[in-house]
Parts: structure tokens; sequence; C-alpha cells
């Protein structure tokens, strides 16, 4: 998904990287590392969800690349698109976990990591999605839920950061850390794409989503371009927004990705899941 992308766009510009996965990434690590034989890629099992596997994942990363300027918080799970009634109490309590709990774990120990650094300045990138304006996410409740968290989360570090907390003394750590918000938009990924309908598939994802490879070549020049802390970085800006409309419904453009049914194009040259998710390795 975009994560791979992200870590693509970074090998590209000589970073040495890490990522995680709940699942196995070796076949992820092998494409990348066939993608660029010269770059230093890891990738390692981290259920972001549970404190012992993001400690574990902590370690991992400060064994083999010692110093880290950017962590991007991107695992995220929707639970599936139903009545919320409907989504077994479990899956709520998964969304939870990995969308909220998740990242208050990973932040917390990549800022462990960042304030022992001295001399450097490390940024945390907190992805938000559907329902981070408070903008209802029918279907998609918990989501949009914990999503809507994120950008409060954040803003409490800023000022934590930038003002300490009343009452006790100003921390003075070895390294600066900067917390920041990451949107990548509309996603063609699984996240996206799982039990869509073809009305959602023509609009608004015909019209506004993008392909990983896009997003991450958007972003990632922004993230290394980041020095304000509490800074958001988006793919999906305003003015993007309204030129995709513009040539949609002014000039008539028909979507490079979705048809008039609502059905994923297929290029000839690429592999597909069942859900229309166009693989990248």
């Amino acid at each position: 998904g975009v994560g791979y992308s992200y870590a693509d766009e970074f090998l590209k510009r000589g970073h040495r990287v890490v990522i995680c996965d709940v699942n196995d990434p070796s076949s992820a690590v092998e494409a990348l590392k066939a993608k660029h034989p010269d770059g230093s890629i890891y990738g390692t099992v981290c259920d972001v969800s549970d404190m012992q596997s993001v400690k574990k994942f902590a370690a991992f990363v400060k064994d083999k690349i010692r110093v880290v300027h950017y962590w991007i918080n991107n695992a995220g799970i929707n639970g599936g698109r139903r009545r919320f009634t409907e989504v077994p109490i479990e899956t709520v309590e998964a969304v939870v976990k990995v969308n909220l709990g998740g990242i208050l774990l990973c932040t917390h120990a990549a800022m462990q990591m960042m304030e022992e650094q001295a001399g450097v300045t490390g940024h945390i990138f907190n992805t938000v999605g559907s329902g981070v304006k408070g903008g209802g996410t029918p279907g998609y409740v918990a989501y949009g839920a914990t999503k809507r968290g994120l950008p409060q989360m954040t803003e409490s570090l800023v000022k934590e950061l930038e003002e300490g907390v009343q009452g006790y003394d100003m921390a003075e750590p070895k390294g600066k850390v900067c917390c920041h918000v990451l949107s990548p938009g509309m996603v063609f990924t699984d996240l996206l794409l799982n039990e869509s309908t073809p009305e959602l598939r023509k609009f608004p994802f015909g019209v506004l989503a993008a392909q990983p490879e896009e997003v991450a070549a958007d972003v990632v020049p922004k993230i290394l371009n980041v020095s304000k802390n509490g800074s958001s970085v988006e793919f999906l800006t305003l003015d993007k927004i309204l030129w995709k409309f513009f040539e949609k419904f002014i000039l008539g453009k028909k979507s490079e990705y979705i048809d008039d049914d609502g059905n994923v194009i297929k290029r000839p040259d690429a592999k597909y899941q069942d859900n229309g998710v166009r693989m990248l390795y």
C-alpha cells in the first residue's frame, strides 16, 4: 500500500528505511531491495496495538539505523463498512487499539528514542483519514472516531513540547522532537476499496483517489521539507480538490482508474487483487 510507496520514495533519496507490518513484510523488503540494490531497507513484524511488540520494534529500529529523523505512523484498519451495531464488538476494539492506541504507543516509543538523539531533530507524522474534521462517516463509525482524535493528540504533543506541562519543570532532552499530521487523502488500497460499492468508486473515489506511488511522490518531499513543529502535510490540498472537480464536472474528464460503471480499470501490465487493488510487488 502507501507505506510501501513511502519507503520507495525515501530510498530513492538515499535514506535508510525500516518498515513493519502485523504480517511478515519480507516480500516487501525484498522487492525494495531489488529496486534499490545499494539502499538500506529493513523490515520486521510489529503489532502496533501491543505494547511489547512496539517496544521490540523500537529496539529493532535503533539497532538497524541508529538515528531516526522521520517516523511515520501509518498503520490503520477500518473494521469493514457496515452499520455500527452490526460490527462485532471485537472489531470495534481492534479499530480503536490499532488506529488510536497504536499511534499513541508508537509515538511514545519514537519520542523516547528521539529525545536521546543528541543534536538531532526528529519528526513524527500521525496519519489521519475520513472523519478527521468531524464530519460523519456512516459505515465507519469507529474508524472516523479514531481519526478525529489524532489532530487533538498531535496538537497536545506540540504544546507540551513547546510549552511544557504546567506545574512541572520544562524538559530539556538531548534531541528535539516535532509532531505533525499527515493526510494522504484517498488512496487505492485495501482500506479504500474493500467492501466499496460502484457508486462510491465512481464518486468520490474516481475523482479524488490516487495511486500509492502518486501520493508518496507528492508527500515525501513535503515531509522532508517540514521544519515547523505541528505542521500538516496533505496530498489532497484544497486547490488540488477544486482542480479535480473542475476537470470532472466542467471539462468532463473521465477517471483513469474507474470506468463509467464503477469498476476498477485494470492495466494490462499489472496484477490486481480481487478487490481491485493493484499489486505493487
